[in-house]
């Protein structure tokens, strides 16, 4: 007898046919200023991108992630251990990432070492530092920690909507209008000074580069 779907499954199910419908109909532009698809990396990377960016990375993943070249494990997202978070792993599930459930108040180091051993495995990495629940544009300590932990660069991915439906959260997430354009910048990567005792230095100097063009890009987010 089959397995019944439970009401977060069929949504996210109901979500990622709608999602690729619509990312069909996109007009996509990505500069590759790290060489990540150009020339793949011979270990994992951590993408950072703020929350409201999610729909535009998933365009691009589906598009131009070199899921082929023999360096590339795979794309691992980290979401939110709540309802909310059940769909969205869901969706990325639907679409071929993975998910890793934690956040900064529940499941933070369960979730920090699931991501560790994930990284040690050569998967990639997706981490929203501003997610679950903001501020907006503020980076979490989570994603540097990670990366001066296991030595594994982080890099920024901005993203830019031509036309896109905003809805009334805590960081206007934006979904792409169809048959409308997207750009994708992936900056080169950075690497957290690993005998660095004030990761706060670091931290601010990644969210500068991530709110920077953000806020040139999109200044109304």
């Amino acid at each position: 007898m089959p397995r019944k779907l439970t009401k977060e499954q069929l949504l996210a199910s109901i979500a990622a046919t709608l999602a690729r419908i619509v990312f069909s109909t996109i007009r996509l532009k990505v500069v590759d200023r790290s060489g990540f698809l150009t020339n793949p990396p011979p270990g994992p990377r951590i993408m950072v991108f703020w929350h409201n960016r999610i729909t535009a990375i998933a365009v691009g993943f589906l598009r131009h992630y070199p899921g082929r070249h023999p360096t590339r494990k795979g794309v691992t997202v980290l979401t939110s251990p709540s309802k909310d978070g059940d769909i969205l792993a869901g969706v990325m599930a639907n679409l071929g990432m993975g998910s890793v459930r934690g956040s900064s108040s529940r499941r933070g180091s369960t979730a920090i070492r699931e991501l560790t051993s994930l990284l040690e495995s050569g998967i990639d990495l997706a981490i929203t530092p501003d997610g679950p629940r903001g501020p907006k544009y503020s980076l979490g300590m989570g994603a540097v920690f990670l990366s001066q932990k296991t030595g594994i660069p982080i890099m920024p991915v901005h993203a830019r909507y031509q036309n896109a439906f905003r809805l009334k959260t805590w960081d206007n997430f934006a979904i792409p209008l169809p048959f409308s354009r997207i750009d994708i910048t992936m900056d080169p990567y950075e690497t957290i000074d690993p005998l660095a005792t004030d990761l706060e230095v670091e931290r601010h100097r990644v969210e500068t580069l991530l709110r920077e063009e953000a806020e040139k890009s999109d200044p109304l987010l």
